[in-house]
């Protein structure tokens, strides 16, 4: 596989040299804040979905419809949001993005007096404005440097991510579930999300007004060479985009799904019987593995293929879901956190490795991807269909089967960045 020129898009250049490496510093500090949020208001879902599941008496279907609402915005708003993105710029594109997303959480208060459907709306408005904010600031993080290093800063980026998803459930069980049972009935249980999420509402506020303020390097395209034997046509064109979004909605779906499915799994006897508030708590390990293994990749994939590190990640996420699948006991608990650590590089490797050689059509693809990301509404709710059926443990033979692309994946592209 031929390598392409180094970037896809530029930082405009504006200051002498120095300044604007300088500018890139902050630009990427204040970029990793919006991936720490959005990271942190995700994995709350995790908490959620049993709570609500509880309060409503849902089937694991009902209750998947959490996630089917929240990533389902990935594929309806993540285009438009291309398309904003491309008339009002990169930063203005990620402040609409935060209000949007704390209208969003600031609808939590009104459903908790409501119905279900409720919530599912509100959910649906929070991550049409997280979906905004992710196509305005992965490509952002990819072109604030060299394109070889693009997966390792990406990937740098994600880590904070992670700590916010390792963050999000503890919070989430001490605000929400060790709440629960203070009171009698429904309403009063659903009351226990109002203060969390209008205090998040109001965090989200504020980040959009930092950031309107902020002085960001400007983003300008700029022509770059095709892989080799692809065509120019469109975004679609590109076999290794195309495989990628499949990839990434594999991916999301397969993380999604585990994390979901975490706190009824933990709570079975066979594996460790453990009630929600406990089980919580372990949620947080299988994020924070996530960011532990991104700080290591990001080092690591400075001197070893995404290509390579992406399915060596996928290979061992396989063998530890089918431990966890067959497995009971201590052995299957840590076997399914641990896929945590495996999960780590993949969202921004795959990510990276799509995008590279798209030149002008890199709007277009990085809302492509961000499209992919429905995975995670498709296959929690597709998982939840097996538990209702053939029970929790055995649903996860799908996780392991979205894995097993992602392997074929990094083998594919092992070579993507090599020298000509």
């Amino acid at each position: 596989m031929a390598n392409m020129a180094p970037n896809t898009a530029r930082v405009a250049p504006q200051d002498p040299a120095g300044t604007q490496q300088r500018g890139n510093t902050s630009a990427l500090v204040i970029v990793t804040m919006l991936f720490f949020m959005w990271g942190l208001i995700t994995s709350l879902n995790d908490i959620l979905i049993p709570h609500l599941k509880s309060i409503y008496t849902l089937s694991y279907v009902q209750a998947m419809l959490v996630q089917f609402c929240f990533f389902g915005a990935y594929a309806i708003i993540s285009l438009p949001a291309g398309a904003l993105i491309r008339r009002i710029g990169y930063q203005k594109g990620a402040v609409t993005g935060l209000l949007i997303a704390a209208a969003g959480c600031a609808l939590f208060y009104p459903a908790s007096y409501s119905s279900y459907g409720m919530f599912l709306f509100a959910f649906f408005v929070l991550a049409s404005g997280i979906t905004v904010l992710q196509v305005a600031a992965n490509p952002y993080v990819a072109v604030l440097g060299p394109a070889r290093t693009a997966s390792s800063r990406l990937t740098l980026t994600q880590a904070f991510n992670s700590l916010g998803t390792t963050i999000g459930p503890a919070v989430g069980g001490l605000l929400i579930l060790s709440a629960v049972g203070a009171a009698a009935g429904a309403t009063a249980d659903a009351a226990t999300v109002r203060g969390p999420y209008l205090a998040l509402a109001a965090t989200l506020a504020v980040l959009a007004v930092l950031f309107m303020a902020a002085r960001l390097p400007k983003i300008a395209e700029t022509e770059d060479v095709a892989l080799e034997g692809e065509s120019h046509g469109s975004a679609l064109a590109h076999r290794h985009l195309v495989l990628g979004a499949l990839g990434i909605f594999l991916y999301v779906g397969a993380e999604v799904s585990i994390g979901s499915f975490l706190i009824n799994f933990l709570g079975e006897s066979r594996i460790a019987g453990l009630s929600h508030g406990d089980a919580a708590h372990y949620v947080s390990i299988y994020w924070g593995g996530a960011m532990v293994g991104r700080f290591i990749g990001f080092a690591v994939m400075r001197v070893v293929s995404p290509g390579k590190a992406l399915a060596f990640n996928a290979l061992l996420a396989i063998a530890l879901v089918l431990t966890a699948t067959f497995g009971s006991g201590t052995t299957a608990m840590w076997a399914i956190l641990a896929v945590g650590l495996c999960n780590s590089i993949m969202f921004p490797t795959i990510f990276t490795m799509a995008l590279h050689g798209l030149g002008k059509f890199t709007g277009q693809g990085s809302g492509i991807l961000c499209m992919a990301i429905v995975g995670g509404a498709i296959v929690p709710f597709a998982q939840g269909a097996l538990a209702d059926s053939m029970g929790v443990q055995m649903s996860f033979l799908l996780p392991a089967a979205c894995y097993a692309f992602i392997l074929y994946f990094g083998i594919k592209y092992a070579s993507l960045y090599k020298a000509k």
